[in-house]
C-alpha cells in the first residue's frame, strides 16, 4: 500500500521485499486500530507491539509519528478504493456491491481516522493525499451511480449524501467507543443502507448533496468529505 507533505516519499522509496511489504502492512493495520482506540498520541512502541514487529522495523518504515499517520490515511483510502473497484468488476448486484463497499468502511475506521487529520499537522492538500481522496470519491460515485441506474437506489440521494453519512456513522462516540464497537457501526450502516433502497418510504428534507457540495462545508476530512 501506498510522508510528510513537503515531499512524497512514495516517489523515492525503493521497491520492498515481500517480507518488508508484509511488515509494512501489519504496521499500518495495527496503527489504524491503535489510533482509533487510543488517539493520535498512542506510543509508537505500542503500535509496534500490536503489529508484532520490533521498534527498529517500525522506524525503518516510518521515521516519525507524522509519517506514520500520513501513510495510515493513504492505506485506508486505498484499501477502500481497491475493494470498491473489485466490487465494480465483480458480478454482484449493483445495490449489493454498494452495500458491501459501505459496510467495509466500518472495518477501515474511515470516519474515526478522518477526525485525526484535523490536529495532525498534515497538509490536506498534499498532492498524494488529494489524488488518493479523488480516486476514492470517483470510485464511490461509480458504485452509487450504477446502483441508481439499476433502479434500486432512491432518486433523492446524492453521492455527497452517502459520503457524508459514512464519515459520520464510522466516527467514534465522544468520550469513548460506542457500545458494541464495530458491530454497532455495521448495524447503523446497515440501517442507513436499508434507507437508501427504492422505492422511498419517506420524503427527505432539503435537496440531494453531490461531492462538489461537500467542498463548501467547514472542516476538512480525509476521504473527500467535509463535516461541520
Amino acid at each position: 500500500m501506498s510522508a510528510t507533505a513537503t515531499a512524497s516519499p512514495t516517489a523515492t522509496r525503493p521497491r520492498l521485499r515481500a517480507d518488508a511489504v508484509r511488515n509494512r502492512e501489519r504496521i499500518l493495520a495495527a496503527a489504524r486500530e491503535a489510533l482509533v482506540a487510543e488517539g493520535p498520541e498512542v506510543p509508537l512502541d505500542e503500535i509496534a507491539r500490536r503489529a508484532g514487529v520490533g521498534n527498529a522495523t517500525l522506524y525503518r518504515h516510518f521515521p516519525d509519528r507524522k509519517s506514520l499517520l500520513y501513510h495510515v490515511l493513504l492505506f485506508v483510502t486505498e484499501r477502500f478504493t481497491e475493494r470498491a473497484e473489485s466490487l465494480l468488476e465483480g458480478d454482484l448486484d449493483p445495490f449489493e456491491a454498494l452495500s458491501a463497499a459501505l459496510l467495509g468502511t466500518s472495518e477501515e475506521r474511515i470516519g474515526a481516522l478522518c477526525t485525526l487529520m484535523l490536529d495532525s499537522g498534515i497538509d490536506p492538500e498534499d498532492p498524494e493525499l488529494v489524488a488518493s481522496r479523488e480516486r476514492m470519491s470517483e470510485t464511490a460515485e461509480r458504485l452509487i451511480e450504477r446502483a441508481r441506474e439499476s433502479g434500486q437506489l432512491r432518486n433523492d440521494i446524492g453521492s455527497g449524501d452517502v459520503l457524508l453519512a459514512i464519515a459520520r456513522l464510522t466516527r467514534p462516540m465522544p468520550g469513548g467507543e460506542c457500545p458494541g464497537g464495530e458491530i454497532a457501526a455495521r448495524r447503523h450502516l446497515q440501517i442507513f443502507i436499508d434507507g437508501l433502497r427504492a422505492p422511498a418510504s419517506s420524503r427527505l428534507p432539503g435537496t440531494p448533496l453531490d461531492v462538489d457540495d461537500l467542498k463548501d462545508l467547514k472542516g476538512e476530512v480525509h476521504g473527500g468529505v467535509r463535516v461541520r
